[in-house]
């Protein structure tokens, strides 16, 4: 662990992003990186917070709320994991965004717990978009529905869509995909008759994150590159 330099993988993930603007004309500003912290312990993550970085990913709800605890006040949590409805009041008044909205069930439940502790949540709706068995998320034709029904929940705000790609050897397989989201996200803003814009889009990975700015990405999300791999408990 010692030998990762967060600094370095930091830098040479920056001059990424900034390639991949410049090549599809967009603004680095318009970018958020969110670095994905899961199963970094804090020492390590540290690092990452001194280097600048200020935006930070969890899979899990008690790993969230214990790294807030323990961290500058100052971090934007995000909850990118899968989210269980009895985990949300762990997170609802530490998450600045949750990513992984996937149910009228579960957005009705942020949006309970939001009203009980005083807060508004910024949520993304996620999106299953390769139609994977094995991810979470919205199927493509239903997303519109869903955000158009938790739109006027009390005390949530849809901010945006989510989607976690497909695991591919070359990122330009997962264009097709991003392409989608971009078209949906369009679409919903079209349709939606409130006075609301679903404008996030987060999108794209340590794999695949220059493909997805070069397709829309407002926030990405990378940590193998920054942390390097993980090593899971077994």
């Amino acid at each position: 662990m010692e030998d990762i330099n967060i600094q370095e993988n930091l830098k040479a993930v920056e001059e990424r992003i900034q390639e991949a603007c410049k090549k599809s004309g967009r603004k680095r500003e318009d970018v958020t990186l969110v670095a994905v912290s899961k199963t970094k312990p804090v020492s390590l993550i540290m690092k990452a917070y001194e280097a600048g970085i200020r935006d930070f990913g969890e899979n899990k709800a008690q790993e969230l709320a214990a790294k807030y605890e323990e961290m500058p006040k100052d971090i934007r949590w995000h909850m990118i994991g899968h989210l269980q409805r009895n985990k949300v009041k762990y997170i609802i008044d530490k998450a600045a965004y949750i990513h992984s909205v996937d149910s009228l069930a579960l957005a009705e439940e942020i949006s309970r717990q939001a009203v009980k502790h005083g807060v508004t949540a910024h949520v993304f709706v996620e999106i299953n978009i390769g139609d994977e068995e094995t991810k979470f998320g919205v199927p493509y034709d239903e997303v519109t529905e869903l955000v158009d029904k938790i739109i006027g929940l009390p005390n949530l705000s849809v901010e945006g869509l989510m989607c976690i790609a497909p695991n591919v050897d070359n990122s330009e397989e997962n264009r097709k995909f991003f392409i989608k989201m971009r078209e949906k996200s369009v679409d919903i803003n079209l349709k939606l008759s409130h006075n609301v814009t679903v404008s996030v889009l987060s999108m794209g990975m340590t794999g695949d994150y220059q493909v997805a700015i070069e397709e829309g990405a407002t926030m990405i999300r990378v940590g193998t590159g920054i942390f390097g791999e993980r090593t899971y408990k077994v």
